[in-house]
């Protein structure tokens, strides 16, 4: 353990001392290089490789000064993980001795083996080549464990035709679109300051932690990452006593030393406290400009993972590692801001901005409901499907809390009402002084919500826990942008600028607010609701993955320059594929674990049971409730063994089905409901054998142990 004494190295001290951040940079580089690079940031110039030359020279420095050894293009593949090969810095000098060398080219590009990474189509498995580019959105950073420091930079992915191997060439991509559009509506209301427009996102990440020797017992855990049997002990979460309760002191050295080792990589984690489910955690960063953000979350799970071992424990981080309690979500919450430092969701205290705001707002709505199905195909996963409509996360079903305040506002501009108390009789007119200002919390929050306006963010709770948030906020970048094209074209032609702005919130909030909720998301009467107002309910993964290849899609991402047809394709058949995979190791193990070791406990058991007693009845005594107990569990165990083989039938029927879709359906419609049938009979069998028989630790060891 690497516990820092923060009295002797204060955090301001230790905070980025592993990043080669921008204030690294200015701090190191030449005047007119750094110039360069911010430039090269903004979106402004192309980076050259005379300024990747200097940059490389002083990044190579630093990183040796440090006690690195080797670089990596650090890089994320459409695997949702990260990926990275190390290449030393040494160069041989032809007399036995070698000297440190990394150049600008070697900084800018490199090129690892693609051919074992999903591609989806895109190329053949014996085309290896792939590049890797560096993304100078994000910073560099050294990762530092006994064995050694790795300098890692940031990086795209691509093939050698220049097609997206990864999920952070598309975000770059909507970051772009989003911009362009945004600074057109901008230029429209008369801002000629700002130059772009920036997503900023701050990703809530929730994990569980269990003790690591639990979890070495478990061979669910440790090749799925959830439980797929345990019954739940006579206490799970109804008492409320985790939430926010007083963090024990083994998770709290852990959160210490998690948060010792982002910090140092200039990661902002900012919050952190016990969820509501035993064992379940979360911590939350500041927030951070998207392609950064996405760096840093992916950081955050692995750092989880790497210092949990530290201390005898095992970050779990799937949407649903245990039925029965909460699973884990990641909050995205996700904003807009110029590159001269507005937030364009911030209400403001004057007219103007109100009306730039309200402007803004209503475009997130309309794309919230025309492009409800790309939302929620951006969160369709199979670990998802576990937690979402389980009375913890939201449905599957799409909508936007505003709140009463800012939905009556919206509602008075759509049907042409006065404004209220503020101006009794007036009419509003938007970006002249009868609006009234907006306070910044203009609502209160709503946790059930799964797309909640949060006062100057939105928070787009419908994300699980494992996923990477580069494609949630891609998708949702492209949808915001093609309605604020839309809103441009407009506002590029009015004559009267207040009187089309005005207009464009009316017809545009009319026409969708009916993706506006602000009750309780988790209730059976929204689902009803939400059928009435015609709003989509997609339950499953395999279904919400069909929009992906769409037209309307395909020609919505093409326009914005963001994905090709083909790319499109490569990730709906990688997404059904990824399900069909994990489905299949679930149901093995579900097969193995039953057939090795519950069937054998179980009948063990009964049969000792059954032994005793026979042998009370040999001497007479009454052993009435021993041959029942034996009985059931018998009994029980056979029901095992019978759904274990439908299970297997259903699983070798989904192997054998040959298109991507098929298959997927077939896992979700067949393989999964025989493996809850599985579980339903070894769960109550948990409950009649003893602890001891039992092979494997519970939910009580699991869940209230650390």
């Amino acid at each position: 353990m690497s516990i820092v004494d923060f009295s002797k190295t204060p955090v301001a001290e230790l905070y980025g001392t592993n990043s080669f951040s921008n204030a690294l940079m200015r701090e190191r580089l030449p005047k007119n290089i750094y110039k360069e690079i911010t430039a090269v940031q903004a979106g402004e110039k192309e980076l050259t490789l005379e300024v990747a030359e200097v940059v490389a020279a002083v990044m190579r420095d630093w990183a040796i000064s440090k006690g690195a050894s080797h670089y990596t293009h650090w890089f994320q593949p459409l695997t949702g993980l990260t990926a990275e090969k190390h290449d030393s810095f040494i160069a041989p000098t032809g007399d036995g001795k070698v000297i440190m060398e990394f150049s600008g080219k070697e900084l800018v590009k490199g090129e690892p083996d693609a051919s074992s990474f999903p591609s989806g189509g895109l190329r053949a498995t014996f085309e290896a080549r792939g590049y890797t580019a560096w993304d100078v959105t994000s910073p560099a950073f050294l990762k530092q464990d006994p064995t050694g420091t790795t300098l890692c930079i940031p990086t795209a992915f691509i093939s050698y035709y220049g097609q997206a191997l990864d999920k952070k060439v598309p975000l770059l991509k909507s970051i772009d679109a989003l911009s362009k559009q945004a600074i057109r509506v901008l230029r429209a209301l008369g801002n000629e300051v700002s130059k772009r427009v920036f997503t900023t996102v701050g990703p809530e990440q929730e994990y569980f932690l269990v003790d690591k020797t639990f979890y070495d017992q478990r061979p669910d855990l440790i090749l799925t990452g959830r439980t797929v049997f345990g019954a739940l002990p006579a206490k799970g979460q109804e008492m409320e006593d985790h939430y926010f309760g007083a963090i024990k002191e083994r998770v709290a050295g852990f959160m210490r030393e998690l948060n010792t080792e982002l910090w140092k990589v200039g990661i902002p984690a900012k919050t952190q406290h016990n969820e509501v489910a035993p064992n379940q955690f979360e911590i939350a960063p500041v927030f951070a400009n998207s392609s950064a953000a996405v760096d840093a979350n992916q950081m955050v799970m692995e750092t989880i993972r790497t210092v949990a071992r530290r201390y005898g424990l095992e970050g779990l981080l799937h949407e649903k590692p245990f039925a029965g309690v909460n699973g884990s979500g990641k909050h995205n919450n996700w904003s807009m801001a110029t590159d001269d430092g507005l937030n364009l969701f911030d209400p403001g205290e004057n007219p103007e901005s109100n009306a730039r705001f309200l402007l803004f707002a209503a475009a997130v709505v309309e794309a919230v409901d025309r492009y409800s199905l790309l939302i929620r195909s951006s969160v369709a996963t199979s670990a998802n499907d576990h937690r979402l409509g389980a009375n913890e996360a939201p449905p599957a079903i799409v909508s936007v809390f505003f709140g009463g305040p800012l939905t009556e506002i919206f509602d008075n501009i759509a049907e042409g009402k006065s404004s209220g108390k503020s101006n009794p009789g007036q009419q509003i007119k938007i970006g002249v002084s009868s609006l009234p200002s907006l306070p910044k919390d203009v609502s209160d929050r709503n946790r059930t919500s799964p797309f909640a306006f949060t006062g100057n963010k939105f928070e787009f709770r419908m994300v699980g826990s494992s996923q990477s948030i580069a494609t949630p906020n891609t998708f949702l970048n492209v949808a915001v942008a093609q309605v604020l094209s839309e809103f441009a074209d407009k506002l590029e032609k009015a004559a009267n600028k207040n009187e089309a702005i005005q207009a464009i919130i009316k017809e545009s909030y009319s026409k969708h607010r009916r993706v506006v909720f602000n009750g309780n998301n988790y209730a059976d009467e929204w689902v009803r609701e939400a059928e009435r107002r015609g709003l989509p309910n997609v339950k499953n993964a395999v279904d919400a993955l069909s929009v992906l290849i769409q037209s309307e899609t395909v020609t919505l991402f093409e326009n914005h320059k963001v994905f090709t047809k083909e790319e499109l394709e490569s990730r709906y058949h990688i997404y059904l594929e990824k399900y069909s995979k994990q489905i299949n190791i679930e149901a093995g193990v579900t097969i193995d674990m039953a057939r090795r070791y519950l069937f054998p406990a179980a009948s063990g058991y009964a049969a000792s049971l059954a032994r005793d007693a026979a042998a009370l009845a040999a001497i007479g005594a009454v052993s009435v409730p021993q041959e029942k107990r034996a009985k059931r569990i018998s009994e029980l165990a056979g029901e095992l063994y019978d759904e274990t083989s439908k299970l297997e039938s259903a699983l070798t029927e989904a192997q054998e089905t040959g298109e991507a879709f098929a298959q997927a359906k077939a896992y979700y419609e067949k393989v999964r409901p025989g493996m809850d049938a599985v579980r339903s009979k070894a769960d109550t069998l948990e409950k009649l054998v003893s602890k001891e028989a039992w092979p494997f630790p519970g939910y009580e060891d699991l869940l209230f142990k650390l």
